[in-house]
């Protein structure tokens, strides 16, 4: 597309919707901002304070009638009754991830997604890649949104803008939602559980988000998959691209899977290579292992010696928010899990620190998800300490499951952990792992577990 002289509304002000409309500005297109809050609340840049602002609750159909284009920013709402219309209207909407793919990165983009581990899977594959290929970079949802990074690359004022870098991108459902030809060389799907009813409404909307990272991919692309999980299984089917899978549970004819304790890569010729004992791993929990997988068979397709994979490996270390250690104040080991803002997420950390007493704090935003799964995983928790708009909630389908142990808090995280502490004795974890997203509280998970760290740290 020609952007030049377009008219485009960029909806939702954003980091990637800030971005997203300085380059649309440079490049000679007519923008329309919008965002949900105030003109003057935003931190907009000095290019964008002459644009047209308009607030998304006075958005009207005299403005999208006059649009040849939307850029969405992932954390609005596909179901806008603008939105709406503009679709009646066959007026194209797209994702800030689309935009960026069609001005800058078209060639070899490894994009990851799935409902838990796309964080550190993608910081993984991109440590990695970095010895491999010097000019790689991590961005999309993590990091520097690609938007930003055509900004900071000054790709609009060169000619090669279709760069042969290498493209570690960790992809959102909602980032996904408004894709159009967006094709990543490498794609991933590393697991779907339940998430984000209260946006897509169902499960099957969620998956179907989700599946969209493979939809324009042909046989010369790859896609890693997880054998383990069943509905990521069955995607399979509807995938053009050669498939890769990782196991921790089946031996695999070929894919990167785990038998006992060493993880084995095997070639579709029945080639079979012993690649390393799990004990070198530097994280905690099965699900990490799963991330270890899914991260060999991502730099497997892209042709990455097997030694810089290795040495990548053994020199990981957690990422932060996801079960970061903190530090040990007392005999009392405090943990950060503030990136599980969702049940299974809050399970996986559970089943990581199994044997261990844990002093628990959760809840937070409520996604209109049930707990009764993760409730049932408390055999280790010692106290559940219970913070956030969804609090109430869980603390009654824990005494529906008969789980007695817990305290209802004020929404404070310094109270709570004070609390914690309180109910702790030497040999105990602490665990912030909220099962819930943290819009109730902080801006985000990251704002979340940089609290609680502060806090602990002046312990």
């Amino acid at each position: 597309m020609d952007f030049s002289k377009k008219k485009i509304l960029i909806c939702g002000m954003g980091r990637s919707g800030i971005a997203s409309a300085i380059i649309l500005k440079k490049i000679g297109a007519k923008i329309i901002i919008c965002d949900k809050r105030e003109k003057n609340d935003l931190n907009l840049n000095k290019e964008l304070l002459d644009v047209y602002f308009c607030l998304q609750k006075d958005m009207d159909k005299k403005i999208i009638d006059d649009l040849d284009l939307i850029i969405l920013s992932p954390g609005v709402k596909n179901d806008l009754d603008f939105l709406v219309y503009a679709r009646e209207k066959n007026i194209k909407i797209w994702s800030e991830i689309e935009l960026a793919y069609r001005i800058g990165f078209k060639k070899k983009i490894i994009g990851i997604t799935g409902t838990n581990g796309k964080t550190t899977v993608t910081s993984l594959v991109g440590e990695i890649i970095k010895k491999y290929d010097k000019n790689s970079f991590v961005g999309g949802n993590i990091g520097v949104a690609l938007t930003q990074k055509i900004l900071d690359l000054d790709l609009i004022n060169k000619k090669n803008w279709d760069l042969e870098r290498l493209i570690v991108a960790e992809i959102s459902n909602l980032q996904l939602e408004n894709i159009e030809l967006f094709k990543p060389k490498v794609s991933a799907i590393l697991n779907i559980t339940p998430d984000h009813l209260d946006w897509h409404k169902t499960f099957e909307n969620y998956v179907c988000a989700k599946e969209r990272i493979f939809e324009n991919q042909d046989e010369n692309d790859f896609c890693v998959l997880n054998f383990d999980d069943d509905v990521c299984k069955k995607l399979a089917n509807k995938i053009k691209a050669k498939i890769v899978f990782f196991s921790v549970k089946e031996k695999l004819d070929s894919g990167v899977y785990l038998d006992k304790n060493k993880i084995v890569i095997k070639k579709n010729n029945g080639e079979e290579k012993i690649f390393m004992d799990i004990s070198k791993i530097n994280l905690l929990g099965e699900h990490n292992i799963y991330n270890v997988l899914a991260a060999i068979g991502i730099c497997c397709c892209l042709g990455v010696d097997l030694k810089i994979i290795y040495d990548g490996i053994i020199n990981f270390k957690a990422v932060a928010h996801r079960l970061e250690f903190v530090r040990e104040i007392n005999g009392i080991k405090f943990y950060n899990d503030s990136k599980a803002t969702n049940v299974d997420a809050g399970i996986k950390a559970l089943e990581a620190l199994k044997d261990k007493n844990i002093i628990l704090i959760g809840g937070g935003y409520d996604k209109k998800n049930d707990f009764y799964d993760w409730i049932k995983k408390f055999n280790g928790v010692k106290k559940l300490i219970l913070i956030g708009e969804v609090k109430n909630k869980i603390a009654k389908q824990c005494d529906e499951l008969g789980f007695k142990n817990y305290y209802v808090c004020e929404d404070n995280l310094e109270l709570a952990i004070k609390k914690a502490v309180e109910f702790g004795e030497s040999g105990d974890y602490v665990l912030l792992s909220p099962a819930c997203a943290s819009w109730d509280m902080f801006k985000n998970f990251e704002e979340r577990g940089d609290m609680f760290k502060k806090i602990i740290n002046k312990m």
